[in-house]
């Protein structure tokens, strides 16, 4: 039964979303996997997909899966570029990994419009400017 399940809390993994590069056209934007401890985590998966309302029509975008046999610790990962357009949206990126033989798995949710430049911070261990959720 699910309560006879040890309860293994993420902690010190993040989700972040970075801006990269910026012109009058255009923002580019990459999402990171964050790995803040001071161990490697293996067989990393993650899942990410958008939902939502826009213009009072409710919305999905395809559901991705990312895999890293391993994120050293104190670095990083590049899951994916993100558009936008899909800020508007709720952005989830659910997180699966292993340290030993102990699974550890995590749903991170960036709300719509929360990807914004008031709420930019620089990203640790990335060294960038954008939004993370820890």
């Amino acid at each position: 039964m699910i309560k006879d399940l040890p309860e293994n809390n993420v902690q010190d993994i993040a989700i972040a979303v970075a801006l990269e590069s910026e012109s009058i056209e255009s923002k580019i934007w990459y999402v990171y996997l964050i790995n803040l401890k001071n161990q490697p985590i293996e067989n990393v998966l993650v899942t990410s997909k958008g939902y939502g309302e826009k213009d009072g029509v409710q919305v999905k975008t395809s559901t991705l899966r990312h895999m890293f046999p391993e994120v050293k610790e104190q670095s990083f990962k590049l899951i994916e570029p993100i558009d936008e357009q899909t800020f508007g949206l709720n952005n989830e990126y659910w997180l699966s990994y292993y340290i030993n033989k102990n699974i550890y798995d995590k749903k991170f949710i960036f709300l719509p419009e929360s990807i914004v430049e008031m709420n930019f911070i620089k990203i640790p261990v990335l060294n960038k400017p954008g939004v993370m959720i820890l």
